[in-house]
């Protein structure tokens, strides 16, 4: 038996104090196995079924739950994704497997045709790619996965080898995705900001001809109910805004995000938007461990988040709403709905305490509800208009938020309101079969089963505390604890 095959079968050790010891070691043997089953040799897709190559964030958030049973096939996720990064910086969302049939996902690699659209780009010829990216977890996945063996990471030189990949990275979403000219990232395409079918797309979306419905067909509805799935007209909007970026040779010139004709165009779609924000300050953060790690100082990476922290609070923050909102940038507005991307900057070290605080009014008040009448964050307003606790993005609960806000919690001293978290994300994992997401009243398993980040999540939350704590999200900022 392999290195890998020993510890996939090695229980989760300490005791878990919110759950019986023979049930953390089935959680840990059944996530275990849902990453077994869903691993292709280099990387990790999502799901067999409905998402059947490798996704960017999915494949962040699977590195981070990886490295409890394997560093060195979490190191190896990391750096299959970044082997298709683009010239440009870009890490493409995603990464096509060829061996997988053209049908079973749309769009496939010859809608995106990376290699011949984003020549200009820089876009690599020997692998099909998408065009579009995803929220940059990258940096911060990186860390965590060194921490978990840097006597691996150093012998294999695998910060040294990520670092300029993940600086690029950054330099491209902070120079060619500063499209509002306020120093945040925007995001051109709803996919891209990974929260696919949230209603904080309606107003913006509304500008976009939707493509005909007969020129594209839904490999989605395949695997999936069409009742929790997006809408025919939202999926003609989404065709359309990735085929007039694809035809403008995916670029980012600063002034489409204003000045496209209505409906057309990369411009017709461009929102700022806080958990993408977010993710890229924290990633700024693990960057300047990184940079320390590896023997400099890291100084500069810190004080770019600081200043990117800044212009968060600055552009995005709604204090009558008590959270973080979207802005359109094309519309120069913030929209005016709650979801759950606008709590997720509670991850960030260095908010100010007012802002946290007003944070978890609001997770815990009437919109979100946690601790009282729901099990996991809604991704969206209990009390919109929109909501639907089964829709993609329009109520259900998903694991990843929930890992983002657990740390967010505990980062801030919200100790109590972490554990609940992090004790009813377990139990849903496992209650669910590993579901996509679920329903944020009743658990009840949404989506596909067998669902890769949801697994390694869940051996992330598994893990002891003092583990996380001294290398996780709660350390990003600084280097007092080691």
């Amino acid at each position: 038996m392999d290195r890998t095959a020993q510890l996939v079968l090695r229980p989760a050790r300490g005791t878990i104090a919110y759950d019986p010891a023979v049930e953390a070691d089935s959680l840990h043997a059944g996530a275990a196995r849902v990453l077994e089953s869903n691993w292709t040799g280099r990387s990790t897709v999502p799901s067999r079924g409905l998402y059947p190559h490798q996704w960017s964030w999915d494949s962040a958030f699977i590195a981070i739950g990886l490295r409890h049973l394997s560093p060195l096939r979490a190191q190896t996720e990391l750096e299959t994704l970044l082997s298709a990064q683009w010239g440009d910086g870009r890490i493409p969302h995603i990464v096509f497997n060829p061996s997988v049939p053209l049908d079973a996902y749309f769009p496939s690699p010859d809608f995106w045709r990376s290699s011949t659209a984003g020549r200009a780009a820089g876009a690599p010829r020997t692998v099909q790619t998408s065009g579009i990216v995803q929220p940059p977890v990258h940096a911060l996945a990186a860390w965590l996965v060194h921490c978990a063996d840097p006597g691996l990471s150093h012998g294999r030189g695998f910060l040294a080898r990520v670092y300029p990949a993940l600086a690029a990275w950054h330099r491209y979403l902070l120079h060619r995705r500063d499209l509002g000219g306020g120093g945040l990232a925007s995001v051109v395409h709803p996919w891209e900001q990974g929260m696919d079918n949230s209603p904080c797309w309606d107003a913006p979306l509304a500008r976009v001809l939707p493509a005909p419905a007969r020129s594209f067909r839904r490999a989605d509805l395949d695997h999936g109910a069409p009742e929790d799935r997006p809408t025919d007209l939202d999926y003609g909007r989404y065709v359309r805004l990735a085929t007039d970026y694809r035809d403008a040779g995916y670029a980012d010139d600063r002034d489409r995000a204003g000045h496209g004709r209505p409906g057309h165009g990369a411009g017709s779609f461009a929102v700022e938007d806080p958990a993408f924000n977010a993710l890229l300050i924290a990633s700024e953060h693990a960057l300047a461990r990184i940079a320390r790690e590896l023997g400099a100082t890291g100084t500069a990476r810190h004080a770019r988040a600081e200043r990117l922290t800044t212009a968060l609070l600055e552009r995005l923050w709604d204090p009558e709403r008590g959270m973080f909102l979207c802005r359109d940038v094309r519309g120069g507005t913030l929209v005016p709905e709650r979801s759950v991307s606008g709590l997720v900057p509670l991850l960030l070290p260095t908010l100010p305490r007012e802002i946290t605080r007003a944070l978890v009014r609001t997770l815990r008040g009437p919109h979100f509800s946690l601790g009282t009448t729901t099990r996991l964050v809604p991704s969206y307003d209990l009390l919109g208009e929109a909501f639907d606790p089964h829709r993609y993005w329009r109520g259900p609960a998903w694991f990843n938020t929930a890992w983002l806000l657990e740390r967010g919690l505990r980062t801030h001293g919200e100790r109590a309101a972490a554990d609940e978290l992090r004790g009813s994300a377990l139990e849903l994992a496992h209650s669910s079969g590993f579901a996509e997401y679920v329903d944020p009243y009743t658990g009840e398993a949404c989506g596909t089963a067998d669902f890769s980040w949801t697994a390694a999540l869940a051996l992330d939350l598994l893990h002891d505390e003092p583990v996380r704590d001294s290398h996780g999200v709660n350390d990003i900022k600084g280097g007092d604890r080691g």
